[in-house]
């Protein structure tokens, strides 16, 4: 007959080995480490995230920088000495005044010429560039795996484009003063300004358009086509919109060439326009580009936040 053993008491002490509470909470925090850490790496990235994405984006445009470089100063030269200067020799009346009486030629179209460069650069940077990020790169897509917001990828994405914009329009507006096309000396400093206002009243509607595209069918050269060219030859670019047929006038007051150009005109020359005429220029101009930019900006998050 068998004698049963009895069970060895319970421990009265502290719990010890491998498995004891120390070496637990030990195991936690080496858990929560690389946590923390990733959280804290991620916050400097969320913090200044569209500052990254348009570095980015002027990196990538080293690989066509020549290009640039070339259009940014070859074209402003160009077109001086092609419109303002060789075909003012053909015009024996003049076609604008200033408040000194009739101004010439080439100081008239400089400011057209200088917001035309600036859309476009829009034009080039809101379109192509917009459909490689989505679809053929899908660079926005890696962006927005990381710790950015589908918002600071669209704003770094303008921050980009308003540099190569500032260049482009430094440059002419310097390559304007150096063929004497300015009326006023002071116009230097602002016609950039102006430039940048009108191509961002361009490039924030065409960005937002370009972003809800899931592919180019042509679309991109319908635009430069059937809205940019027109706008480029009837909205007072080389002779003043008044001269135009009445039924054309439309496409001048809808047209943000044509406000900016107005706006560079009085700011280079004086030229007379009332006052109340300067404010809807403005007003135009900052409406296109604000509300342009927040279409744009919700086109982006529907899209990489689905």
């Amino acid at each position: 007959m068998s004698t049963a053993h009895p069970l060895p008491p319970p421990p009265t002490g502290p719990p010890t080995g491998p498995a004891t509470g120390p070496s637990v909470t030990a195991g936690g925090a080496g858990r929560a480490e690389p946590a923390a850490t990733a959280i804290a790496a991620a916050a400097r990235p969320r913090r200044f995230g569209a500052l990254y994405v348009a570095e980015h984006q002027l990196r990538a445009m080293r690989s066509y920088g020549w290009t640039i470089v070339m259009s940014g100063i070859g074209s402003p030269v160009l077109y001086l000495l092609g419109l303002g200067l060789g075909l003012a020799t053909f015009l024996d009346v003049p076609v604008a005044f200033g408040p000194d009486g009739a101004v010439p030629y080439v100081v008239f179209v400089a400011p057209a010429l200088l917001a035309t460069a600036a859309i476009t650069v829009s034009t080039e940077e809101f379109t192509y560039t917009v459909m490689a990020g989505f679809k053929w790169r899908r660079v926005f897509w890696g962006m927005n795996a990381s710790p950015l917001a589908p918002q600071q990828v669209a704003g770094g994405l303008v921050l980009a484009v308003l540099v190569r914009m500032a260049f482009v329009c430094v440059a002419y507006a310097a390559l304007v003063a150096l063929f004497g096309a300015l009326g006023r000396g002071g116009a230097v400093v602002v016609l950039p300004l102006i430039g940048l206002l009108g191509g961002l009243a361009f490039g924030m509607p065409l960005l937002a358009f370009a972003a809800s595209l899931k592919d180019d069918a042509g679309q991109f050269a319908a635009v430069q086509r059937f809205v940019f060219t027109p706008m480029f030859l009837f909205s007072g670019t080389f002779y003043p919109l008044a001269t135009l047929p009445g039924w054309l006038h439309w496409i001048g007051w809808v047209s943000p060439l044509w406000h900016a150009s107005e706006l560079g005109r009085v700011v280079s020359y004086g030229h007379p326009v009332p006052g109340w005429l300067v404010t809807v220029h403005v007003a135009v101009l900052v409406v296109l580009a604000a509300g342009g930019w927040l279409l744009a900006r919700r086109t982006f998050v529907r899209r990489l936040r689905g």
